[in-house]
């Protein structure tokens, strides 16, 4: 036995003698829910537009006609709600917390659809904000479920752990943006999944280019895309391009994803599909 073992084996990786086998810590869906599919949306830093593939996802996803849902992790920068225009209140009753659903049929829960105001403050330790996490899992009605999508808070935390060890995870969609900084600190993310047997399905670059709306010229605003290499190092063989859109921000502000076209996503939509049920 190491002399700085702290006795909880799930939180360490060396195999000493007083190793115990490994228990599960998956928590059980609302027992009136079945979620066939869990997908997390992660990135290793904010404001790369982890939300907004999150949101582009679900969408595409209940268009072709599945039931799709998004549970929103980041429960101190929440912003799934005011992406699909919903500012109201959820009901509950003895089964559970019923989750909103947008236009589309999207399904939503998000810390934000629970408080008095929008805009106010979630000041909690990190416990808690797990707990809250698992909450969500445990105690939304979300009925049927086909694909549910987990908005993760950036980093490799306490939110993105409890997740990651509590919900049947089936792969995760990594978010970056072409600087050099954030796609080392992505790369952490992809790390921790591996360290969790959790597959990496692809990766999403936004922020790629801009396309000039009248010679259709590509320019590398942020520079040069390393995302090839990203994926290449980690044998990641799925890799999807975002714009730079003003009309993608002008919706995300407006409430109105669900109006946009993403066809830079279908493919990632069609492997999502793809996993095994």
């Amino acid at each position: 036995m190491s002399e700085s073992c702290n006795h909880d084996c799930s939180s360490c990786s060396a195999n000493c003698g007083e190793r115990k086998d490994p228990q599960s810590f998956l928590e059980e869906v609302n027992r009136y829910s079945t979620v066939k599919k869990v997908i997390a949306v992660v990135s290793g830093k904010g404001g790369v537009g982890k939300s907004l593939v999150t949101s582009l996802l679900a969408t595409l996803t209940a268009r072709r006609g599945h039931s799709t849902a998004i549970l929103d992790a980041d429960i101190t920068g929440p912003s799934i709600p005011n992406v699909f225009g919903y500012h109201g209140g959820v009901a509950g009753d003895e089964m559970g917390i019923y989750p909103a659903e947008t236009e589309g049929g999207v399904k939503l829960m998000s810390i934000n659809l629970l408080l008095e105001n929008e805009t106010d403050p979630v000041v909690w330790r990190g416990p808690v904000i797990a707990g809250t996490v698992k909450q969500f899992w445990t105690e939304v009605v979300w009925g049927d479920v086909d694909y549910m999508f987990v908005d993760m808070p950036p980093g490799t935390g306490d939110v993105p752990l409890t997740v990651f060890q509590s919900l049947p995870i089936d792969g995760i969609i990594v978010v970056t943006s072409p600087q050099e900084l954030v796609s080392m600190i992505v790369e952490k993310a992809v790390k921790m999944a591996g360290m969790m047997n959790i597959p990496v399905l692809g990766i999403v670059e936004n922020m790629s280019y801009f396309e000039c709306p009248d010679c259709k010229s590509r320019h590398e605003i942020f520079g040069s895309s390393n995302v090839d290499a990203i994926a290449a190092r980690n044998e990641i063989t799925h890799v999807a391009r975002l714009p730079i859109d003003p009309a993608l921000a002008e919706a995300c502000d407006q409430g109105k994803i669900e109006s946009v076209n993403a066809p830079w996503l279908e493919n990632t939509v069609d492997l999502i599909e793809r996993i095994k049920k």
